[in-house]
């Protein structure tokens, strides 16, 4: 008897296991597919205000793809197409671009990044809060301080591609 409960306990464990995967497989991970860049901030934790750090109108995408690798690309408003090494220069400054194995912890997603235009990022894990309302994604980083101490964090908006 206790070895057809330990079967049946052991069957069940692995049905539910297959069912968590499949659940992040089959789109019930609300951040899968998509999503097109709407707006680029920085908040100021001490007054809420928000400035748009890239430009009015950034471009960009972030994917979230069932098999849990995510890939993000960013750029400034107003790129022009480079004519000497300082304006290549200026362009890796106004570029975000990295690819990484993402996991999901509630409201959290965690990207362990394996490539990047950035090379100080690979191999780290990039966590972000994210909240879905709708065809709306918004990203937040963690509160970090800047240079004249003040705290802020980036508040990244996308909708979802169609």
């Amino acid at each position: 008897m206790k070895t057809k409960i330990a079967v049946l306990v052991l069957i069940f464990l692995v049905i539910l296991s297959a069912h968590v995967v499949n659940a992040q497989q089959s789109g019930n991970v609300p951040i899968l597919g998509v999503w097109r860049l709407v707006s680029f901030e920085r908040e100021y934790q001490a007054t809420g205000a928000r400035e748009d750090t890239r430009g009015k109108n950034p471009t960009g995408y972030i994917i979230f793809t069932p098999e849990g690798r995510m890939a993000v690309v960013i750029t400034n408003e107003g790129r022009k197409a480079p004519n000497t090494d300082q304006d290549r220069a200026g362009l890796f400054n106004s570029l975000v671009a990295y690819t990484g194995r993402y996991r999901v912890d509630g409201d959290k997603w965690i990207t362990t990044v394996d490539v990047s235009a950035n090379p100080a990022l690979v191999g780290t894990e990039q966590t972000r809060t994210f909240q879905v309302t709708g065809d709306r994604l918004q990203e937040m980083t963690a509160w970090a301080a800047l240079p004249d101490n003040r705290m802020a964090r980036l508040v990244i908006t996308y909708e979802r591609a169609k």
